[in-house]
């Protein structure tokens, strides 16, 4: 626990955890608000054919948050300090402290499954607000099970762009391929259109949790264990890799 206290002191020290902080908590709202904007013009037309997705959408692609958090929870300790601070990295400190390395990982883990939640909850009040406020009478009633998805989904997220910084030691191509992946162009959905295979990928099993999809391929329950399962392979993986390095490399 006290090394869970220490990640979390850490994390918050971080200046950059700060945009992690304000696109995960009102970069989803922005996105509900407009959609919700062009759904009212709908509604109004009469050709509404998505209102009950309105406010998903935001989730979905306001994740970016999280993702930013995993990355700089392992990244941050692998920057080299200032020449007036020796020249070092956070990392050897880290395990002067703590002795065992795989402590270490489940604490940095722990905080960041611990501030993800709060950062989806703090986003979820966000959204409803910016929803309801923009479409009135026409809120849909938004489902417990479906938001609690989104929190799963936010956090094993989270989780996954941690574990894939933990091998690569760096955040910029984590960054870069995650963040494009969830905003820009979403790889997996593009391989589904190939092949079946792409559906066990983590993002596109993961987004069945709470998103409505016309070709659904798994139930939100399904759909969660299989992204879960990426989880706990990849966190194996970066466990077994992490214990193995030379710290000094």
């Amino acid at each position: 626990m006290r090394a869970f206290n220490a990640e979390l002191s850490k994390l918050f020290s971080l200046p950059s955890i700060w945009l992690a902080f304000l696109i995960g908590a009102f970069g989803p709202a922005v996105i509900a608000a407009l959609d919700s904007i062009a759904e009212k013009e709908e509604i109004i037309a009469g050709v509404s054919t998505r209102l009950s997705e309105v406010g998903y959408i935001g989730l979905a692609l306001g994740v970016q948050g999280v993702i930013i958090l995993g990355v700089l929870a392992v990244s941050s300790e692998y920057l080299t300090e200032s020449s007036e601070s020796g020249g070092g990295q956070q990392i050897t400190t880290s395990l002067t402290v703590v002795s065992s390395r795989l402590h270490l990982l489940l604490a940095k883990a722990g905080a960041v499954t611990v501030i993800s939640i709060l950062l989806c909850v703090v986003a979820i009040m966000t959204t409803l607000s910016a929803t309801h406020l923009v479409l009135g009478e026409y809120t849909p009633a938004f489902e417990w099970s479906k938001l609690i998805g989104a929190v799963c989904y936010w956090t094993f997220t989270a989780l996954l762009a941690f574990g894939i910084t933990v091998l690569t030691k760096n955040g910029i191509i984590p960054l870069a391929v995650l963040i494009i992946n969830t905003s820009v162009v979403s790889f997996s959905f593009l391989l589904s259109k190939v092949t079946k295979l792409a559906f066990y990928l983590p993002d596109r099993a993961g987004a069945e949790m709470f998103m409505f999809t016309s070709d659904r391929f798994h139930t939100p329950f399904t759909g969660g264990l299989v992204m879960f399962a990426w989880v706990v392979v990849l966190f194996i993986v970066a466990a077994i890799v992490f214990h193995r390095r030379d710290v000094a490399s």
